[in-house]
């Protein structure tokens, strides 16, 4: 057996959990598997969009941390300092490990102070605070406009937003019938999910129109009247809200801007097929990487090219420490529920390296669908943590 070798992997998103577990049923338990994370707590994030329509509960969409370690991880909690990638060192809490391999998998930052009076006129969703205040607003809401917006062009989960709309269409329409309320969707991209192509963009956008959700795309947000509860948009329009949910631009961490390992971007260049950076030992997964794609736009950031990607590289680096010089390659398949309400979902997937243009396919909403997205959140919640 190879010398004994550290393996240290940042961040606790999904991309973390899964690399640092599939690492751990790869390796002989000579080797270390160290995960950092600055929460206590992992977090679900696709179920805040339940929780904020009071279809979930804080406390059931968190896990502790210290479960990894039950199956053989040891876990840092702390915030990370810095990140040396030529030494494969970093910093957490004043601690200073060192690694054979490093997997940084730290996520995106919300830029929320990027456009003025928006943390103070609405509620960041992406968020289990916001998400949760959203919904205390939501239940004693009786009747205005509810505005869902879109604060930059690219972030994660692209889905989220529409699917946020739809589900808050849901719930006034089962309290008040939404005689009262209206849903509207305003957003800096031009079409919903568009790098996903124009036939999954026009699929998502009919069905907005059937729910009689006002969708206004190429509304990039400039700022926010909190008193007059009002937006500014750069194309001149304005417009009025009573209950804002938001997503807020995102930037990448502290920590990756002052380490050297950003690109031109920003974020985090790799190879995209091993997803290893310019340092060796080194690489990067989920919404912390940016991946140009063919037609001249990033491949998204979300949950399911982070877990495809975390396997490819927990597969690389167990090979590499057993010898093995085969690679595995990321494939840059991806795909996503969409829920709608009313206890039904939607279903993408498809191949984003596909060129000269990602070829998804959308599958009409269906209990089907919800129903997986349901079971996919318990296996996650009881067997990954």
């Amino acid at each position: 057996m190879s010398q004994p070798k550290t393996v240290v992997v940042l961040g606790g998103g999904v991309g973390g959990v899964v690399t640092a577990r599939d690492l751990r049923s790869r390796l002989p338990s000579a080797h270390r598997i160290v995960l950092v994370e600055r929460e206590r707590e992992h977090l679900f994030a696709p179920s805040l969009l339940w929780l904020m329509v009071g279809q979930r509960r804080a406390e059931s969409i968190k896990r502790p941390f210290t479960r990894l370690e039950r199956k053989g991880i040891e876990v840092r909690v702390g915030e990370i300092e810095r990140i040396d990638p030529d030494a494969r060192r970093v910093t957490v809490a004043g601690e200073v490990l060192d690694a054979d391999y490093l997997v940084i998998s730290l996520g995106a930052e919300f830029d929320v102070d990027a456009i003025p009076g928006l943390a103070e006129a609405g509620h960041n969703f992406y968020t289990l605070q916001g998400a949760q205040a959203f919904w205390n607003a939501l239940r004693v809401f009786r009747g205005g406009r509810i505005v869902v917006l879109t604060a930059a062009p690219a972030y994660k989960c692209p889905a989220a937003p529409y699917e946020a709309a739809m589900l808050i269409d849901t719930f006034c329409r089962k309290r008040s019938g939404r005689a009262t309320v209206r849903v509207e969707v305003y957003a800096a991209e031009p079409a919903p999910m568009g790098v996903a192509g124009p036939n999954v963009s026009a699929g998502v956008t009919q069905l907005l129109a059937t729910k009689a959700i006002s969708y206004h795309p190429d509304h990039q947000v400039t700022g926010v009247d909190v008193a007059m509860k009002s937006l500014t948009f750069a194309n001149g329009a304005r417009a009025e809200f009573d209950l804002l949910a938001y997503v807020p631009p995102h930037r990448p961490p502290r920590v990756i801007r002052a380490s050297g390992l950003a690109g031109q971007t920003g974020w985090v260049s790799v190879d995209r097929h091993t997803l290893e950076t310019r340092f060796p030992g080194v690489y990067a997964i989920g919404d912390v990487v940016a991946i140009p794609l063919a037609l001249g736009k990033p491949l998204p950031k979300a949950g399911t090219f982070a877990h495809r990607e975390a396997k490819v590289v927990a597969k690389n680096i167990a090979r590499a420490i057993a010898g093995n010089p085969t690679l595995a390659r990321f494939d840059g398949y991806g795909e996503c529920f969409i829920e709608i309400g009313g206890g039904k979902a939607g279903f993408g997937g498809g191949d984003f390296y596909s060129e000269p243009t990602p070829v998804v396919k959308l599958e009409p909403p269906s209990w089907r669908w919800h129903l997986s997205k349901m079971l996919f959140e318990k296996f996650w919640l009881h067997m990954k943590l």
